[in-house]
């Protein structure tokens, strides 16, 4: 007997359960359903549609062939039936039928199914402040909201917008708004920093400078507190300041689309994703559901999470699309890989970020480094710096944070170091990783060997590093440590202009004399020694507590991190 797979939701996990089960049974009888006109599409593509880089909306939902996505495509190409503008009302699981109404003739009926699969996406925050439903601000949910923002700026009615919240995708698109189509962006975020609980706070002031740099004002720590209409446009008001916008983004998070799943009865978790077992069954063994919609495991801290990623969407798919072939299939959990583009750089990071595996109970620890990506001699090197993140019991890898720029750099290390957090790598297993070497590509002892020795020694004791937060801290406030003193070991030409403007504060000894001036070398101060990355002031470490002057600490990551932030106390010489 021929089995019906009825499918609610049409953009990524749901086409991806689709076509995998229908190559796996052709015979299944397999229909989508979706409330919307639009299905199958990238949405993770839409800022660098608004941005330009994908000039027509059409490549966002064809294949790598060319041909659209459509409910007629699905049908000839792949044989599964998809039903467009069709809403799903309710679930009958006792009699295996779905209610639905078509959106169109407003005609309801009744679909039967012998499995049933629920995609049902994420439904993006509106945040509950008095205006926020006024035409001018726009949610990014579907792709009709951003072709909608795209005309208005190709009409030239845009001249100012604001961004509410610096995640990712409120990043994106003030860069989409910024980069291509020279609108003056504020991003406006209520933490104290951008992309908060995902990348570590010095990550984010290496991000906020950079967009700055390029443009882009950020205003972190900061409440939108309404949104008012005016005669020539919207006026945002903050509780620090007004700002006149033409267009205004809200991107404040999203949360998934459970209600469905809620009204049927299935257990739904107090994140509000639909719980799913391993094979990604529902409480319902003939109920299945994948993507944004669901809760899943989180491989580090073993808590319950969201992942709402296109690219786990469609793996998800086709655990499902494999479980209802009869294929035992499990998806074990997510460690949250992130990556994205912030004009000529990127950014990302997998596993768990400092602040948040301290918040969870780990005894974490944290190294930083910045080295090259490549062979030093190589024309194309950059410095990428990198943190890593581990338990100081258990010495596993809990998390890796990169930034550098454009193209495979922090790519390489984020896909090596996520696979290894997922199996419960060690800091030993991430020094002894066998990473493919040519000079083009990466030094001889890669980045992130580099920075898993860095941490084995700081596990070791024989590294002691001092906070980048804490020496910018201190260089703002020198009252705050008044026994500190740095020991700028770099070439003189560096390091004179600091030691002109700092004075008694700054010691700079190169780092091929250090060696014979250690009578320089005072005993009745903390050192602070600085180099470009860090490699040197560790060996400087090393002799100088051979010489029994110990009270010193390491800038990990040195100037190269340094050069990356904007200080206010940079000599202007």
């Amino acid at each position: 007997m021929t089995e019906k797979i009825l499918i609610i939701g049409g953009v990524a996990a749901g086409p991806k359960t689709a076509c995998r089960l229908k190559r796996l049974n052709p015979e299944a009888e397999i229909t989508i359903i979706d409330q919307d006109s639009l299905i199958s599409y990238g949405g993770c593509g839409i800022p660098y549609y608004v941005s330009g880089d994908v000039p027509d909306e059409k490549e966002l939902r064809s294949t790598s062939f060319h041909a659209v996505r459509d409910p007629l495509f699905f049908e000839n190409a792949k044989g599964v039936v998809v039903r467009s503008r069709t809403r799903a009302e309710a679930i009958d699981r006792k009699n295996k039928r779905v209610s639905v109404t078509n959106l169109d003739t407003g005609q309801t009926e009744d679909l039967s199914y012998d499995k049933l699969v629920l995609c049902t996406g994420a439904m993006p925050n509106r945040a509950p402040i008095p205006g926020a439903d006024l035409p001018g601000v726009f949610l990014i949910s579907d792709l009709h909201q951003a072709i909608a923002i795209k005309d208005l700026i190709a009409k030239g009615k845009v001249g100012r917008t604001v961004v509410i919240g610096g995640g990712p995708i409120g990043i994106e698109m003030a860069e989409s708004f910024g980069d291509l189509w020279g609108l003056e962006t504020t991003i406006i975020e209520w933490m104290p920093q951008l992309l908060p609980r995902i990348i570590d706070p010095i990550f984010a002031r290496m991000l906020t400078h950079h967009l700055t740099s390029h443009g882009i004002t950020i205003c972190t720590d900061e409440k939108v507190q309404s949104i008012q209409q005016e005669a020539n446009g919207y006026r945002v008001v903050t509780d620090k300041q007004e700002l006149g916008a033409d267009l205004i983004v809200m991107a404040v998070g999203v949360r998934p689309r459970s209600d469905l799943a809620r009204d049927a009865g299935l257990l739904v978790g107090p994140m509000g994703g639909i719980v799913v077992n391993s094979r990604l069954q529902t409480s319902d063994p003939n109920i299945y559901a994948a993507g944004d919609c669901i809760e899943t495991n989180h491989l580090v801290s073993g808590k319950r999470a969201q992942a709402p990623f296109g690219s786990l969407a469609n793996r998800q798919g086709r655990v499902v699309a494999d479980n209802l072939a009869g294929i035992p299939s499990r998806f074990p959990g997510v460690v949250n890989s992130f990556i994205m583009k912030a004009f000529d750089i990127a950014i990302g990071a997998t596993g768990m970020s400092l602040e948040s595996a301290l918040a969870d109970g780990f005894d974490a620890g944290q190294v930083i480094t910045a080295q090259s990506d490549r062979a030093h001699f190589f024309p194309t090197q950059a410095i990428i710096p990198l943190a890593m993140v581990f338990d100081k019991r258990t010495r596993k890898v809990l998390g890796v944070q990169g930034f550098g720029p454009m193209g495979d750099s922090i790519l390489a290390r984020l896909n090596a170091a996520a696979a290894l957090i997922a199996t419960g790598g060690t800091v030993e297993d991430f020094s002894d990783l066998e990473l493919p070497y040519a000079p083009p590509f990466t030094t001889a002892l890669d980045a992130l060997n580099a920075t898993a020795n860095v941490a084995e020694n700081a596990l070791a004791g024989r590294l002691r590093a001092v906070a980048m937060e804490d020496f910018l801290a201190w260089m703002e406030n020198p009252a705050l440590h008044p026994d500190w003193r740095a020991l700028d070991i770099r070439h003189p030409n560096e390091a004179k202009p600091f030691a002109e403007a700092f004075g008694e504060r700054w010691l700079a000894i190169p780092y091929v004399e250090v060696r014979g001036r250690l009578a320089e070398v005072p005993d009745d101060q903390t050192l602070i020694i600085i180099c470009d990355a860090g490699t040197r002031s560790y060996e400087i470490q090393c002799l100088l507590d051979g010489a029994g002057k110990r009270s010193t600490l390491v800038l990990g990551g040195g100037f190269n991190l340094v050069r990356r932030i904007s200080v206010g106390w940079w000599p202007t010489k």
